[in-house]
């Protein structure tokens, strides 16, 4: 859906310069494209901390083919969890911890869980990781977000400089007409660029992310009311809460 987005995005464009009698070789300028890239990601670069924007440039495999959370098999291991661990005690979840189909999330907290942590304790360093997985989603988002504010200016400076060098064939009227158009293509591709591709990139991004932490809160609620000792009804009743969110 992303890819088919951006695809209908660019046909749409395409499509109405044709329409309108306009050529489309216009729209294709390397100089105005190297600046506004150029120019946007170096911007990036002077704010954003080297392994940030790798982080964020490893998020892009999540937008095309985002994780799935298995939000109704969670439920149900947690569950038998719950069930074993009223049976036999917290140990007996012992042998749980090299199963494969495990997420880091889950294993560190069912260690936790093994090795007897407190409930007010447990909660606490579940809290801990969950702000810290949000944070490390939301930075890998705001790099696409910065370079989607920079680019529009930056294109506004590519079409300056086109201006600048139009306004070198005032003598010429007809390259000078070839020369404005050219230089405004900068203003779109910066513009394009923001809109099209950058900004709904950090928001698709940011909406993974919440699926993702809605599954983790699923698994936390689980684990602290294993912890608490709470019954199979009780465990079930508040994972029930989430089903939704596998939609």
């Amino acid at each position: 859906m992303a890819l088919a987005g951006l695809l209908l995005a660019l046909a749409c464009i395409v499509l109405a310069q044709w329409w309108h009698g306009g050529s489309l070789s216009v729209l294709l300028d390397g100089p105005a494209l190297l600046i506004v890239l150029g120019g946007s990601l170096g911007a990036v670069w002077l704010q954003t901390p080297w392994f940030q924007f790798c982080a964020a440039l490893r998020a892009l495999g999540r937008v095309l083919t985002p994780p799935v959370w298995p939000f109704q098999e969670q439920c149900s291991r947690l569950l038998r969890w719950s069930h074993e661990a009223r049976q036999s005690g917290f140990l007996a979840l012992e042998g749980r911890l090299h199963s494969d189909n495990l997420d880091d999330f889950t294993r560190q907290g069912l260690q936790w869980l093994v090795d007897g942590t407190e409930p007010a304790m447990m909660e606490q360093l579940l809290d801990n990781e969950l702000a810290r997985i949000e944070e490390q989603k939301e930075l890998e988002a705001r790099v696409f977000e910065a370079m989607g504010g920079y680019s529009p200016t930056i294109g506004i400076i590519g079409a300056v400089l086109g201006l600048i060098q139009a306004m070198s064939h005032l003598d010429d009227p007809a390259r000078l007409g070839s020369g404005i158009a050219v230089a405004f293509v900068a203003t779109l591709y910066g513009v394009g660029l923001a809109n099209l591709l950058l900004l709904p990139l950090a928001n698709r991004l940011r909406a993974i992310c919440r699926l993702e932490l809605r599954y983790r809160e699923l698994t936390a609620i689980g684990l602290l009311a294993i912890a608490r000792g709470e019954g199979s009804l009780s465990v079930s009743r508040q994972l029930n809460q989430f089903q939704g969110g596998r939609h």
